[in-house]
């Protein structure tokens, strides 16, 4: 599904953010990408959705070469992929329900073939009962569960999140983890990049470690 091949990353001129990263993600598997602050875990997620192309190497995304894409065909294949950004960007002056329907209605989906979906998804994330509310009125658990819909709304291949515990409680934490575990049994990529230990500890699964721009693998 995806692959990266001695991969080097530079912002401008400055020093690489990452340096020789290989690695493979198998369809249906689910890693964590890990790592301290500003080691490059935000980067690579970034390299993931197609918003960033490498310095150097060999970024293969559902057997496309990133370096080659055109500009046309990255919307396309980031229809396979959803992402789960660390600051929710929902729209305020939607409600939630119209947050989570946004990927399909760009998309030029009508409601009559949507509408059901969005709110069977909002049910199984647990906010049926804040459909028709406006992000303001969240709290900071919802707001991420809202984000996680909106990902998955499009029945996305691979799911990427970016510290999509980092800002609820422990037994959110817990809940939004079994939100994952059970979205990769259904059959989707899971990568989460996340510097909790605790959180990794409760569901073993492959690592990409990340320390001055290099990665290890545990599996």
């Amino acid at each position: 599904m995806i692959r990266f091949e001695n991969v080097g990353l530079r912002y401008g001129l400055g020093p690489e953010v990452l340096r020789d990263v290989s690695f493979r993600i198998a369809p249906g598997s689910f890693q964590y990408v890990t790592g301290p602050s500003g080691a490059g875990k935000t980067s690579l997620l970034r390299l993931l959705f197609l918003s960033l192309r490498p310095t150097r190497g060999l970024v293969r995304i559902f057997d496309q070469d990133a370096a080659t894409l055109t500009r046309d065909s990255v919307p396309h294949l980031r229809r396979r992929i959803g992402i789960v950004f660390q600051d929710f960007r929902l729209l305020d002056h939607m409600t939630t329900y119209e947050n989570v329907a946004l990927p399909l209605r760009v998309l030029g989906t009508s409601e009559a073939h949507y509408g059901r979906d969005v709110s069977e998804l909002l049910e199984w994330v647990g906010l049926g009962d804040k459909m028709w509310v406006h992000p303001p009125v969240l709290s900071g658990g919802e707001k991420q569960r809202a984000a996680i819909a909106r990902a998955l709304i499009t029945k996305p291949e691979i799911l990427l999140a970016d510290e999509p515990t980092g800002n609820v409680d422990p037994p959110l934490a817990r809940r939004l983890l079994r939100l994952f575990i059970e979205l990769n049994r259904l059959g989707t990529s899971v990568v989460i990049a996340t510097h909790d230990l605790g959180l990794m500890d409760q569901h073993d699964a492959r690592r990409l470690v990340l320390n001055h721009g290099r990665v290890d693998i545990y599996e």
